[in-house]
């Protein structure tokens, strides 16, 4: 749920040099730091999983205390509204270069990583199950496939950032570098693999994992559609940066490639 080609900006704003002036134990205190965002993630991302698909963990997207139906819609998009508001203004360029005066620019990604997680522990902690029923696959073996396609775009999401540098994306390569005293390397615009086919997979392999859903509730629908929402406004966000960073190469990218629907022209 972090924005995925925002490691290529990421890389503009901090190619020059990492700044030395605090000291080897400055540069540990940050590399732990880091450490410690990226553990955070990634325990609240695996919990999310379950949280969707209602497996293995004590909280799911269906379960909890019931509350009256205003109470918990008005719950639910506070919430949603929260983490998106958090998620994409934190990573606009302009937002970074106000925050970066005083957080340093190598531990700035991994803030962002572990606000952001905290955005979405919060979403998952109070979330106010809907029960009522939208649809429901009775027979388990088609709910079973319905099911192993959402985890299958869960690993499609985690793929993808691996295919773009998913240790610079989460923060890790920043305090990584920092630690060790190098520069980061000037921004290169790459597009491996999935991302060959559309232009966003992390995004569509998230968008699968919310709607894949052997029975849909009057919550669930909520949140893949708030999420879904999200990610949409996201996009248009993210690309705008992406053609102020990249210009003329970007825009050919997105001529070329669609943006969610593989093979389908792009518009």
């Amino acid at each position: 749920m972090i924005e995925s080609h925002d490691v290529l900006a990421q890389k503009s704003e901090e190619h020059t040099t990492f700044s030395s002036k605090s000291g080897v134990l400055g540069r540990a205190i940050s590399f732990l730091y880091g450490i410690a965002a990226y553990a955070i993630f990634s325990v609240t991302f695996l919990y999310a999983i379950g949280f969707v698909d209602g497996l293995l963990v004590p909280k799911t997207i269906d379960t909890g205390d019931a509350t009256p139906l205003a109470e918990a819609i008005g719950t639910n998009i506070a919430l949603l509204a929260l983490f998106a508001i958090q998620h994409s203004v934190m990573a606009r360029p302009q937002f970074k270069r106000w925050w970066t005066q005083f957080v340093p620019k190598s531990i700035e990604r991994s803030t962002y990583v572990l606000l952001a997680s905290l955005a979405l522990a919060l979403l998952l902690w109070q979330w106010q199950p809907i029960p009522a029923v939208v649809w429901e696959i009775g027979d388990p073996r088609i709910a079973a496939v319905v099911t192993g396609l959402s985890l299958a775009g869960w690993l499609f999401a985690l793929t993808s950032t691996f295919l773009i540098n998913h240790f610079e994306l989460f923060g890790l390569h920043q305090v990584t570098s920092n630690l060790a005293g190098r520069p980061t390397p000037a921004p290169h615009f790459l597009t491996p693999l999935f991302y060959k086919v559309v232009r966003h997979p992390l995004y569509l392999g998230l968008i699968v994992a919310f709607w894949a859903a052997p029975t849909m509730t009057v919550g669930h629908l909520l949140f893949a559609a708030g999420m879904t929402a999200y990610i949409l406004v996201g996009i248009a966000l993210e690309e705008r940066d992406l053609i102020d960073l990249f210009g003329e190469e970007y825009r050919r990218y997105k001529d070329r490639v669609p943006m969610l629907i593989p093979w389908r022209k792009s518009v």
